[in-house]
């Protein structure tokens, strides 16, 4: 069995949103699995709360909100440095 990096997108279906969904998707490697949740389900509402996201797009990369999605938008540098698109 091989690991697998899991990338959560929270995403509101705004411009932003797809911006952001289509630059995880183009910096994922074979081991990431990239999953985009839909912000205005309760249960995905809950969890972003958990997680401490206040604002979409964010990116959450093996459980841990981005760095770049903690205060502005993600930026693929900061994603990079989180460990999107590296091998598990």
């Amino acid at each position: 069995m091989s690991a697998k990096r899991k990338i959560e997108v929270f995403s509101a279906g705004c411009a932003a949103c797809d911006e952001t969904i289509e630059l995880v998707n183009r910096l994922a490697c074979p081991s990431c699995e990239v999953s985009v949740l839909d912000m205005t389900d309760p249960d995905v509402a809950a969890r972003a709360r958990e997680l401490g996201i206040r604002s979409v797009p964010a990116v959450v990369i093996d459980g841990r909100l981005a760095d770049c999605c903690a205060a502005r938008g993600p930026d693929e540098a900061a994603l990079r440095a989180a460990g999107l698109g590296q091998p598990v």
